[in-house]
């Protein structure tokens, strides 16, 4: 390629000859840029969504192509977020499709070195054990005085901002149910 051939695909020098002096038309385009097209281009449907990440419940238009997310956006339509995302709102595609995500329950055995695979039954019977031992080996039911306590410091709760009024109403009423009484919310802190 000659100097003057690669000095004319330069892009102020293409700017300059068409006329685009503000660089928003096709002079700011490369012939790579110019052969890309949008995610969203060949999506077979968009489905409506809400961003998962908090509370603040940002709208979010999910594209599907072959029932596989090709991307998410915001959705303009959303009166909350009105078609913004922030940074962990827009990589949410992540969440069904990166790289890292685990599809199997894991469990590392105490002084355990490797991870194991676990049924999901298994582990929830595991969790409900463990909850049940640290509920009674930490119950209080009277004090020094034999005023009744019925309350357990065995375990407490702290939610996420993820979740909505009715999880963390629904968390709250379980938790005091089983005695606890340090419950509290991420969103609030």
């Amino acid at each position: 390629m000659s100097l003057r051939q690669r000095l004319g695909s330069w892009p102020v020098v293409r700017q300059i000859r068409s006329g685009d002096a503000r660089g928003l038309g096709p002079s700011a385009q490369s012939p790579r840029s110019a052969g890309l097209r949008a995610r969203t281009a060949d999506a077979d449907r968009v489905v409506k969504s809400v961003c998962p990440y908090c509370a603040v419940g940002c709208g979010q238009q999910v594209f599907v192509r072959e029932g596989k997310i090709t991307q998410i956006e915001g959705d303009p339509d959303s009166p909350i977020s009105r078609g913004r995302l922030c940074p962990k709102g827009a990589a949410t595609r992540q969440l069904v499709s990166g790289p890292g995500r685990e599809y199997r329950m894991k469990y590392r055995r105490p002084y355990g070195t490797a991870w194991e695979e676990l049924p999901l039954d298994t582990a929830m019977e595991m969790i409900a054990d463990r909850v049940l031992d640290a509920r009674a080996r930490g119950w209080q039911d009277v004090d020094e005085h034999g005023r009744p306590l019925r309350r357990t410091m065995g375990f407490a709760h702290l939610g996420g901002a993820t979740l909505d009024n009715e999880e963390n109403y629904l968390i709250k009423k379980l938790f005091t149910a089983l005695g606890a009484i340090q419950i509290e919310n991420q969103a609030r802190i």
